[in-house]
C-alpha cells in the first residue's frame, strides 16, 4: 500500500486509463473473433446436418448429373491415407525428437535437423504437394494414395518432431541422473525412462499433427487427386474428403453441393474430436 500511495495520481490515472483501453480492445477483438467463428460454425452445422443421411455413409460419390450419392469412398479413402500417414510420421517424428532432445545438444546434425524442421513447419502445404508431385507422381506417371500419404507425412513429421522434443525437455534431469546412477545405458534411459515419462505430451503432438493434416486439400490435389468409385487400392487415384469438398462445392449440381457440406461437417467433427482428445491427454499429463 505504501508503494501505491507514493505514485503520482496523474501517472496512476494514466496507467488505469491505458489498462481500461487495453481491456476494451482485447475484449472487442475476442468478441469479433467469436462472432465470426460462431457464424461460420452455425452455417456449417445447419447446412451440414441437413445434408447428413444414411446414404452419405453407404454410397459412393455420384456421377455428374445423377441424383443421390454419398461419401463412402471419400470417407474410406481419407481414413486410409491419414492412417498410413500416421504409421509413417509417428515413428520418424518421435525418434527424431528423441534424438534432438537426448543426443543432439551440440551436434551439427541436430542443428541442421532443427533448421529443416522449422522450415517445414512454416512451408505452405501446396509447395509440399508440388514437391511430392515432382518426386513421386511425375516419376510413376499416375496419382496414388501413397503419394498423398507421403505429402501428408511431410506435413505431420515436423509437428511430431517439435512437440516430442519440447515434451522430452520438460522431463526433470534428476530422473535421468537417477537412472544413470543405477548403471542404465543412455539408450535405455531415453526410451524406457524419458520417453515414457513424456508419453502423454508426445501423444498430444501426434494427435495435433493428425488434426492438421486431416483437412489438407492442396497436397492431395497434386498427389491422390480423386476417384469417383470405391477403391482401397493405394497405388491408384483415391477419393478423399478434402478434394471432394473442393470439387463439389463449386459444382452446379445441388446434390454435389449438399455432399460438400456434409463432408465439411465430417472433417470439422474429426478435427474437433482430435483437438479435444489432445487437450484431455495433455490435461491428464499436467494433473499427473
Amino acid at each position: 500500500m505504501n508503494g501505491l500511495s507514493n505514485i503520482d495520481p496523474a501517472i496512476f490515472a494514466k496507467r488505469k486509463r491505458a489498462n481500461k483501453i487495453g481491456l476494451v480492445l482485447s475484449m472487442t477483438a475476442m468478441v469479433l473473433g467469436m462472432v465470426f467463428l460462431l457464424w461460420i460454425l452455425s452455417i456449417l452445422f445447419i447446412k451440414g446436418f441437413s445434408s447428413i443421411n444414411l446414404d452419405v455413409f453407404t454410397h459412393s460419390t455420384p456421377a455428374p448429373g445423377s441424383e443421390g450419392g454419398g461419401l463412402a469412398n471419400a470417407i474410406v479413402g481419407s481414413l486410409m491415407i491419414v492412417a498410413s500417414c500416421t504409421l509413417i510420421s509417428t515413428p520418424i517424428g518421435v525418434l527424431a525428437g528423441l534424438y534432438l532432445s537426448e543426443y543432439g545438444d551440440r551436434s551439427k546434425v541436430a542443428s541442421t535437423t532443427r533448421f529443416v524442421t522449422d522450415i517445414m513447419l512454416s512451408a505452405p502445404s501446396i509447395v509440399i504437394g508440388l514437391f511430392v508431385y515432382a518426386l513421386v507422381v511425375a516419376q510413376v506417371r499416375h496419382f496414388s494414395g501413397w503419394a498423398g500419404t507421403i505429402a501428408l507425412a511431410l506435413i505431420a513429421i515436423p509437428v511430431v518432431v517439435r512437440t516430442t522434443e519440447n515434451m522430452l525437455r520438460l522431463v526433470p534431469g534428476s530422473l535421468r541422473e537417477a537412472a544413470y546412477a543405477l548403471g542404465t545405458p543412455k539408450w535405455k534411459v531415453a526410451f524406457m525412462i524419458t520417453l515414457r515419462a513424456a508419453k502423454s505430451g508426445v501423444i498430444t503432438g501426434i494427435l495435433l499433427a493428425l488434426a492438421r493434416v486431416s483437412g489438407e486439400t492442396a497436397p492431395l490435389l497434386f498427389t491422390a487427386l480423386n476417384n469417383q468409385f470405391f477403391s482401397t487400392n493405394m497405388n491408384a487415384p483415391m477419393a478423399n474428403l478434402p478434394v471432394v469438398i473442393f470439387q463439389f462445392a463449386m459444382s452446379p449440381y445441388d446434390n454435389w453441393v449438399d455432399l460438400a457440406w456434409a463432408a465439411a461437417l465430417l472433417i470439422t467433427f474429426a478435427v474437433l474430436g482430435l483437438n479435444i482428445l489432445a487437450r484431455v491427454v495433455f490435461r491428464e499429463k499436467v494433473q499427473g
